[in-house]
């Protein structure tokens, strides 16, 4: 049996904050001692540090920058998931749901063999023990694409993927209701001229009207026949709710809303909304802001999407400038809430019983400080 002792500590647990120090052995945590002991023995002294539970990612497409980071360029995929790793972990993150386009895009430079490429690649390197965090697969199905079945049965037998949302980037509709909006944000994002880009738009307004209602239904039965978690994605209105429930969703992604997000709380799903949205102080697209539903009660997970360490950045700032919500009840947003959405009732919070996967972070500023990282007990970062 190996033991470890992670002393002098300010342990956050999911109802209360207690000073103390944390027992774990065999990499789950054991027991857990209010009594403050310096260090005198074998173990870790956290100085007085923040001890929290490693933070659960759902939805994050950070690792398409490490695999193309430059146009046409492709990066070996293993060494791309590395690269992606080490960032997750150095910003405290110990499960983390690496997120895979299903149905392309005109305006991504990745194509569905990449997606395959970078599936493999993970699935590798976990085997092989060389990743820091505990990673698992989410498919992000644009139903509207024409390719979304087919690149969706590419990944049918592998065990990694425990969570799909269904997604529908059509211009004039969800996320993108204001055209112009959308006109500006892809015009940034692709590199096309502006007559390039409403050919696109044209062209995806034509198959979502032949392919977004078929391909929901069907992508949704298909989760649903092997236990993925379905998630909706960027939500608007009561009926896109209603669909929703009607075809076992029971995460919604950033409902863009404030109405949407109360339909979907009434519709008894868990509410995931974005950190950079919280860091930044609102929506890039011009939507909801995450912290309106925050202080609405409409919150139930936060997700890094694009820039891992916000998730940490969005906690600690939540606990400091929202009324009525402290660090415990902010670091379930993404420790215990995301993992019991993803069905893991092993992690996410700082109890005997639950895999040891900690995070020591000092707060002497506006930003937190990821000081050490254990998974299961061993030190990762």
């Amino acid at each position: 049996m190996t033991e470890t002792v992670f002393r002098n500590a300010r342990i956050v647990q999911p109802d209360r904050i207690v000073e103390g120090n944390v027992v774990v052995r065999d990499g789950v945590i054991d027991e857990i001692d209010e009594t403050i002991v310096q260090m005198s023995g074998p173990g870790v002294d956290l100085e007085g540090d923040w001890l929290i539970p490693g933070l659960v990612e759902l939805h994050t497409d950070h690792l398409e920058g490490h695999y193309s980071p430059r146009p046409k360029v492709r990066w070996n995929p293993v060494a791309a998931v590395q690269a992606h790793d080490a960032q997750i972990a150095a910003s405290g993150i110990t499960t983390v749901f690496d997120a895979l386009r299903i149905g392309m895009d005109e305006d991504t430079r990745l194509v569905a063999n990449d997606m395959q490429v970078l599936g493999a690649a993970i699935a590798e390197s976990r085997a092989a023990g060389r990743l820091r965090a505990d990673h698992y697969i989410h498919l992000r199905c644009e139903v509207s694409a024409s390719d979304a079945i087919e690149s969706f049965e590419h990944f049918l037998d592998e065990p990694l993927v425990r969570l799909a949302s269904l997604m529908d980037h059509t211009p004039g509709q969800r996320q993108f209701t204001s055209l112009d909006a959308y006109k500006t944000y892809y015009l940034g994002k692709s590199g096309m001229t502006e007559a390039e880009l409403l050919v696109v738009m044209e062209k995806r307004i034509a198959h979502a009207e032949i392919y977004s209602a078929k391909q929901r239904q069907l992508l949704a039965a298909k989760c649903r026949e092997r236990g993925i978690v379905l998630a909706s994605h960027d939500d608007a209105t009561i009926e896109h709710v209603a669909e929703a429930a009607g075809i076992g969703v029971l995460v919604a992604e950033f409902p863009t809303t404030m109405e949407a997000a109360r339909a979907s709380r009434d519709a008894g799903m868990k509410i995931l909304m974005g950190a950079p949205n919280i860091v930044r102080g609102g929506s890039h697209s011009g939507n909801v802001a995450a912290r309106s539903l925050v202080e609405a009660g409409l919150l139930d997970v936060l997700s890094s999407d694009y820039l891992p360490f916000s998730l940490l950045h969005a906690t600690f700032r939540i606990a400091n400038e929202v009324e009525g919500i402290d660090l415990p009840q902010a670091l379930a947003f993404v420790s215990l809430n995301p993992a019991t959405a993803a069905g893991m009732d092993d992690r996410g919070a700082i109890l005997p019983g639950r895999r040891a996967d900690l995070v020591q972070v000092r707060t002497d500023g506006d930003v937190p400080l990821v000081r050490t990282v254990w998974r299961q007990g061993l030190r990762v970062v």
